[in-house]
């Protein structure tokens, strides 16, 4: 049997749909084809329900179809008990025959699935487009590997190369399009984070509103609490982490106030409360001084830079990352530059 690129691209393609409404699980698409044909499929789409293997195989009602079948799927199989029932033990009681995986699970208790499969006759084939499988999973993954959230830094500057201008307070420098784009991209991540400068200047609520999708958690810096409680921050719409150096006991079921010492060790202490908290990403916002925080220590791994066609001549430099460029387009009047670490 021929294995051909085109089914684990569909399943890439139905993975992607997952992004920002599965986590803390994977995003996960899969495919079931039998010679050239595919007659099932499916992906991920709500966290505690059954996996995308085992949504696609129960679609199928006539077993005899799954001897003669191949199944596509972007992330190792799942093989232990958890909420939902092991997929590789799904697949050998099908007795499908070949099955090809694009990335090997970082998550431990899934590293035996493989084994197991090949243990009852199954072909397997792995690593199949790995990497693009494995950069649709690129938070989960990280997660895993580092202990941390994925962490992307987003800011809008000039075309000469500031953040804002001193000559003009609030001067705006993202369009209506670049705007709509970030609350999408909002709405993919776990958490959004700024700093206490940001929300006092700005007082942002950092919600989708200009997007259909779910609302990060928003992460604050906030060392002596002086942030005014009629600020947005405090309206209770969205889940809240503040942290602060103040020891303090108020109990709200959406803000919660975290101690640590903002020392040199600040950054790490976020990462390590997040990382227990099971928040796989992080869009950091700003301003400028918590941004460079993450780039000094060399934690980050993707900077997202709308760069508007705005003269300003002077004010307050933008960040300077290095790393590869992955994307670069010009999105109406703005140009959007992404480079990644990753």
């Amino acid at each position: 049997m021929k294995i051909k690129k085109l089914f684990m691209e569909r399943a890439i393609q139905l993975a992607n749909n997952g992004i920002g409404i599965i986590s803390p699980n994977p995003i996960v698409g899969c495919v079931i084809e039998i010679n050239g044909l595919i007659i099932s499929e499916a992906w991920n789409y709500q966290c505690e329900n059954e996996h995308a293997e085992v949504k696609a195989i129960n679609k199928i009602k006539n077993d005899s179809l799954f001897l003669k079948s191949t199944l596509y799927v972007t992330l190792e199989p799942c093989s232990h008990l958890g909420t939902t029932p092991s997929c590789v033990d799904l697949i050998i009681k099908k007795k499908i025959s070949i099955v090809v995986i694009g990335a090997k699970s970082p998550f431990i208790k899934s590293r035996i699935g493989i084994k197991k499969l090949k243990k009852y006759g199954i072909k397997v084939i792995e690593n199949y487009l790995h990497d693009q499988c494995r950069i649709i999973n690129k938070r989960f993954f990280t997660f895993y590997e580092k202990n941390r959230p994925f962490i992307i830094l987003k800011w809008d500057q000039s075309y000469d190369g500031f953040i804002a201008s001193s000559f003009k307070k609030n001067e705006c420098i993202s369009n209506i399009y670049s705007r709509q784009l970030t609350h999408k991209w909002r709405s993919e991540e776990d958490s959004i984070l700024v700093g206490e400068k940001t929300i006092l200047m700005d007082n942002p609520e950092l919600n989708t509103i200009k997007w259909n999708g779910k609302n990060p958690v928003k992460i604050f810096l906030d060392k002596e609490l002086s942030i005014p409680n009629y600020y947005h921050l405090f309206d209770n719409k969205q889940d809240t982490i503040i942290f602060t150096e103040k020891k303090i006991e108020k109990k709200n079921n959406k803000i919660e106030f975290i101690q640590i010492c903002f020392d040199q060790k600040l950054l790490e202490q976020i990462l390590f409360f997040l990382f227990k908290k099971k928040i796989q990403s992080i869009i950091v916002e700003g301003g400028k001084k918590i941004l460079e925080i993450f780039i000094k220590k060399n934690i980050w791994d993707e900077s997202r830079v709308f760069i508007s066609n705005k003269i300003f001549n002077d004010g307050l430099n933008a960040p300077i990352v290095n790393g590869n460029i992955i994307l670069k387009k010009n999105i109406d009047t703005d140009i959007l530059i992404i480079k990644s670490f990753y």
